[in-house]
């Protein structure tokens, strides 16, 4: 019985030993011999999951020693929350998400210990809504049933402050719905759904199929009316901005919302490798470009623009800061 136990405490040792070595467990050699590293994105139809695969992509076949792999997620929250665990090594999440991680507010109860490597491109707040709903602005979703976007996701956050600026209670007013974009998209083109709030770059592959199936049943919500109060209150991390018309052949251009997106990754990251992954968007930034065209907005001059999330040594080792 002894022995037993002392087996049994050793195992118990070990698995909770686990929990703060997750990063190094992955860093591991693997059948092709390279260390992984886990890229935590967002929904399989949107940009995160897209860009995800173009940088891991990157990585693997340029950073010796190293293989990547993209994580499909709930995207921002979550991502931050996983570069924070050690479940992933870097994370796509929106600047307002990270803003309030670092000042331990809203989905966060402390401060979390995230760096950036870069900002990337904007994220354009996409409202979808069926036309024989008649919504025309944020204020007309009352009543509605609206998507507000996967559960611990950026969009998450946009959609309920959208809604609150509005003047709307997110659990009074609306039927709210927690789903992805590829179940919001389906739940719209069948008639499950009046509207869904997206916050993605452009083009957003599900909300292009969603417009070329729906043609002219689907119409985009203007937000120029709600950004003040946004920016009332929680500052210019939001700003204002178009979706062209030709993104999506829509009839006319659509004022919307725009909030940068940042890569993260958790302050402890070696700096040599942050170093690295920061020197090869910019030296393969044309093979983003290919993979979405929201890497056309990535440029070294915005890149350092990370505020009030801190630049990681090694990404400023790499722009000269």
């Amino acid at each position: 019985m002894r022995l037993l136990s002392v087996a049994f405490l050793a195992v118990i040792v070990a698995v909770a030993g686990c929990g703060g070595d997750r990063g190094a467990e992955r860093a591991e050699q693997t059948g092709g011999g390279g260390k992984r590293l886990s890229i935590a994105t967002g929904n399989t139809t949107g940009v995160y999951y897209i860009m995800g695969g173009g940088l891991a992509d990157l990585i693997s076949k340029n950073l010796p020693g190293y293989e990547a792999t993209a994580e499909a997620t709930g995207a921002s929250v979550e991502n931050i929350q996983r570069v924070v665990k050690g479940d992933s090594d870097l994370g796509f999440t929106l600047a307002d998400s990270a803003a309030d991680a670092v000042q331990g507010k809203g989905a966060f109860s402390s401060a979390q210990p995230i760096r950036a490597l870069a900002r990337l491109y904007n994220n354009y707040t996409q409202v979808v809504a069926s036309a024989e709903s008649g919504v025309k602005s944020i204020a007309d979703l009352k009543g509605k049933r609206v998507s507000t976007g996967s559960p611990n996701s950026g969009t998450e956050v946009i959609s309920l402050r959208l809604l609150k600026a509005a003047g709307l209670d997110p659990d009074k007013d609306v039927t709210r719905q927690a789903l992805g974009l590829p179940e919001s998209v389906d739940a719209l083109k069948s008639g499950g759904l009046d509207a869904l709030i997206w916050s993605g770059g452009l083009p957003t592959p599900g909300i292009t199929d969603l417009t070329t199936t729906m043609k002219e049943k689907a119409v985009f919500v203007p937000l120029d009316d709600v950004l003040p109060k946004l920016q009332a209150e929680h500052g210019q991390v939001y700003a204002a901005g178009s979706i062209g018309k030709d993104v999506y052949q829509a009839p006319a251009d659509v004022a919307t919302v725009v909030v940068p997106n940042l890569l993260v990754v958790n302050e402890k990251m070696d700096p040599a490798l942050a170093e690295s992954i920061t020197k090869l968007i910019f030296d393969h930034h044309a093979d983003l470009v290919a993979v979405s065209k929201a890497a056309t907005e990535i440029t070294k001059e915005t890149a350092v623009k990370t505020e009030p999330v801190l630049l990681h040594d090694g990404a400023k080792k790499y722009f000269g800061s």
